[in-house]
């Protein structure tokens, strides 16, 4: 499982600065960046990205999309 791009897209176009939306979903910004960046890989249904969503109106089925295989 990866971030979607719709979710990562919001994040990026919204006006509200990513540190303060990760603020508002109870985690730390350098987590997000990092989550962001693919340098943490999320778990499947990880609450982390959940939240950011739920900060973003965005539901959970669509803050996830599957990794494409090797």
């Amino acid at each position: 499982m990866i971030i979607s791009k719709k979710l990562i897209a919001a994040i990026k176009l919204n006006p509200v600065p990513a540190y303060k939306i990760a603020w508002f979903a109870g985690i730390n910004p350098t987590m997000l960046s990092k989550l962001l960046n693919d340098i943490e890989r999320p778990k499947p249904n990880d609450q982390r990205i959940i939240n950011v969503g739920q900060v973003l109106g965005i539901p959970e089925d669509e803050c996830f999309e599957e990794t494409a295989p090797l």
